[in-house]
């Protein structure tokens, strides 16, 4: 019986991630689950006990967990610790190992859609751990400049000093075209009830460069992103790829077994 658990907040709660790889463990004849859990900030150290107490197969990360879980890891994998955020943990019966596979997921997501990162400007909305494992592979992928803004710019430093790129004034960015290939949210927000100020903001901003549009998050009947997108010509992606791409890759560490990002795209249109 292969059992895991997907630890966040409330959202967890909501997320087609569960349900997505109860399908998946299903379809390929694994018995087992995946089950949401929606955990107090202070206690993520008593919830990765409990994968070792039950004996879980490990643990799928999402907010506000990313970056605060990494003291309570036995371990890190390379990529994880370069990019100084974790939303795979996989328990092998003695050690707690996170790894990151967002950034590889975004990558393999980008590739599918025929945009080739290299040599691109990119500007990332964002300053968590989903941020930073997108400027990781910009980065990694040598991308021509990579402009990071947030409101909180302490973090936005942070991810520039440790994984690279330039920090950018959220304020500023509406008073001048920013000339950039990409632009990529790495925040929780895209609807306007959530934020209706950053919504006005990302109206206003000028983007006569841009080609691709990528909001990370899914499922909103309104998306202050795809409208900007769709009101200039330019092609949008929400975060489904990009989900289904770093499943794949989440789900081989868990299970050993291999399978392609079209069948967990299947699943997650389904769920």
């Amino acid at each position: 019986m292969k059992v895991f658990c997907m630890l966040g907040d409330k959202r967890a709660l909501r997320s087609k991630t569960p349900a997505m790889y109860t399908k998946i463990l299903k379809r390929v004849g694994i018995r087992g689950a995946c089950v949401p859990f929606m955990v107090e900030p202070d206690q993520i150290g008593k919830a990765l006990c409990s994968i070792k107490v039950l004996n879980m197969a490990g643990a799928i990360l999402t907010i506000p967990f990313k970056e605060t879980v990494i003291p309570h890891l036995d371990i890190l994998s390379e990529g994880a610790n370069i990019i100084g955020a974790v939303n795979t943990i996989i328990y092998d019966g003695k050690t707690l190992k996170g790894y990151n596979t967002n950034a590889i997921g975004f990558m393999d997501a980008m590739d599918e859609a025929g945009f080739d990162l290299t040599g691109k400007s990119a500007l990332v909305f964002g300053s968590g751990g989903t941020a930073r494992a997108v400027v990781f592979i910009l980065n990694w992928l040598r991308a021509a400049s990579i402009l990071i803004t947030d409101g909180d710019e302490k973090k936005t430093f942070q991810i520039t000093k440790k994984i690279g790129g330039e920090t950018k004034s959220l304020e500023s960015l509406p008073d001048k075209p920013v000339l950039v290939d990409i632009v990529v949210n790495a925040t929780s927000q895209s609807t306007i009830d959530e934020t209706p100020e950053f919504a006005d903001l990302v109206k206003r901003l000028e983007t006569p460069k841009c080609k691709l549009i990528v909001d990370l998050n899914y499922g909103s009947a309104e998306n202050f992103w795809k409208d900007m997108a769709d009101s200039r010509g330019i092609k949008f992606i929400d975060g489904l790829p990009a989900l289904a791409h770093q499943a794949r890759r989440t789900f081989a560490l868990l299970t050993k077994v291999q399978v392609n990002a079209h069948e967990f795209m299947k699943v997650l249109e389904s769920v």
